[in-house]
């Protein structure tokens, strides 16, 4: 198999797309808003998860937006499930640990069988987004605790049960827009957008100001140095602003 996380650079490289869905310029605003580009079953956007919370939390009370953009680390999926891709996969999660504190469990390895398809966690995701609103980074850390501590598999719509329970969301309703093709379509631009914005890893973390998009951090990092980043960067954009004024 391919590696496809890198230990020393804390970067999920996503698979290709086989099909690139056309859905034109996504509509950037002159808000200034904090963009995150993950994959709940990227280890390192489970390492990176609450920086990402804090960063979020740092910045509500400075009227700085935060939006989720699901990746899709490996569409499909099609790895081979076999000693050597455990093998890694152990290796790798024990980086993730080390780096972060964040803890994993290993029961998943004793699956005989099991596709590394992540296109169904992040249409979660998006399924659950006008239903949890405010807390969509909760659920999408929720999703990551359930497949990497508890070793459950999220490509079944009742791995979520628990977990819409928790965030008080109708399973039904849930369950309605998990199946749906306007789900799915929409799982698949978003994967399409952030290919066509260049993103090539997750964790990525963009932020949109003064209707560009800056990078902050590609690969893992820690609130620290997300935020010296975006403090940074709308410093150096407001200054050049008030240059050619």
């Amino acid at each position: 198999m391919n590696p496809f996380c890198d230990p020393e650079t804390g970067i999920c490289t996503p698979s290709t797309l086989d099909d690139l869905y056309s859905i034109g310029q996504d509509k950037l605003t002159e808000k200034t808003e904090i963009i995150y580009v993950g994959d709940p079953m990227c280890s390192w956007c489970w390492g990176i998860s609450p920086d990402l919370i804090k960063l979020r939390d740092h910045y509500r009370s400075k009227e700085i937006g935060y939006r989720v953009m699901v990746g899709g680390l490996r569409p499909g999926g099609g790895d081979p499930w076999n000693d050597e891709m455990k093998n890694f996969l152990k290796e790798h999660w024990g980086h993730v640990t080390q780096a972060s504190g964040q803890p994993f469990g290993y029961k998943l390895m004793e699956k005989d069988e099991f596709n590394y398809d992540t296109e169904p966690s992040c249409r979660a995701i998006i399924a659950a987004r006008p239903l949890v609103q405010d807390q969509e980074m909760e659920f999408f850390e929720e999703v990551q605790r359930k497949f990497y501590v508890d070793s459950e598999d999220p490509k079944e719509v009742e791995f979520y049960q628990t977990i819409c329970d928790k965030f008080d969301i109708d399973f039904e309703k849930f369950s309605e827009r998990f199946e749906s093709e306007e789900v799915r379509y929409e799982t698949n631009n978003e994967f399409t957008l952030n290919r066509q914005w260049g993103v090539q890893g997750y964790p990525t973390m963009i932020l949109l100001h003064n209707d560009q998009l800056f990078m902050i951090a590609h690969g893992y990092a820690t609130f620290d140095q997300m935020n010296s980043q975006v403090e940074k960067t709308i410093a150096e954009v407001e200054s050049k602003r008030g240059a050619a004024q």
